[in-house]
């Protein structure tokens, strides 16, 4: 089962939404110079800057970002938190907490509709369960047809929450060796099953295949929060979702997200290194 939808019920104004979207659009409007002061440093992924160069042959996406890890809220590097505009905090830290409400939400939704004790996956998370937002911003590009915003992969969280640019499409999901465009749902907010859930599901939940097109005349903005268990706590398949009719299909796993951004950048699914090989079943 591939888990991607849009989410509209979700209890937060749209007026907000706007409010979030725009801080995104006014940060990255700043001029570079003021943009640079909250540059990640080259062996960082957080701040403000694109792609980690790690291979000579590496494909770069067309986008600029911020990383701001967000909870726990010890771990969070203020200095790389936008002071322009203003209003960035505050909307900001706003945001996160509604989405730490609605993550934990949709981790016991999503283990109630297994039949499983609905903590299952967020007690996988652990206490320290990391939430990172990653703010996108894709310029117009001169040659869409052959630059991708975001070259494809699927996530590495645990689930994904996006806010999507409130006009311009531009993600695609993989389905059946085919590509498929996904609609923008203005004011809904939009769920990704992460690599992690799929782990911890046995495989009922799919972490989808994604890519984000660029677009020759417009600029896009979105914002991806990023749901991730503790690198201490290792994560595996629920027990009550493995039996004779869905073996075991992944091993135990000790900080995923390791060995995710390295085959990420190479173009390999990390997923597959976390699968049990048939023959052992």
């Amino acid at each position: 089962m591939i888990l991607e939808v849009q989410v509209i019920n979700h209890g937060i104004e749209d007026s907000f939404l706007d409010k979030v979207r725009e801080i995104s659009k006014q940060f990255f409007a700043l001029p570079t110079e003021e943009k640079l002061k909250y540059a990640r440093t080259v062996n960082q992924t957080e701040g403000y800057g694109n792609d980690k160069v790690l291979t000579d042959n590496q494909r770069l996406d067309w986008s600029d970002r911020l990383y701001l890890n967000v909870f726990p809220e010890d771990i969070r590097k203020l200095q790389f938190w936008p002071q322009k505009p203003e209003c960035f905090r505050e909307v900001f830290e706003k945001y996160i907490k509604d989405m730490k409400l609605l993550s934990e939400s949709l981790l016991k939704a999503m283990a109630a509709s297994l039949n499983v004790e609905e903590n299952c996956f967020l007690d996988q998370c652990g206490e320290r369960g990391n939430m990172i937002a990653r703010f996108n911003f894709y310029p117009p590009c001169p040659r869409p047809d052959v630059v991708l915003g975001v070259k494809q992969h699927a996530d590495s969280s645990a689930i994904t929450i996006l806010l999507q640019d409130k006009e311009v499409e531009g993600l695609q999901v993989l389905k059946d060796d085919q590509w498929f465009r996904v609609p923008v749902v203005p004011y809904g907010l939009l769920i990704n099953v992460g690599d992690q859930v799929e782990i911890m599901s046995n495989g009922i939940f799919k972490s989808p295949v994604h890519r984000v097109l660029t677009n020759a005349e417009r600029e896009r903005n979105t914002l991806a929060i990023f749901i991730m268990p503790d690198v201490d706590v290792g994560i595996g398949p629920v027990e009550k979702l493995i039996n004779e009719e869905r073996p075991r299909a992944y091993k135990d796993i000790n900080n995923y997200v390791a060995l995710f951004f390295q085959s990420y950048q190479q173009g390999k699914r990390p997923i597959e290194a976390a699968k049990i090989s048939q023959e052992l079943h």
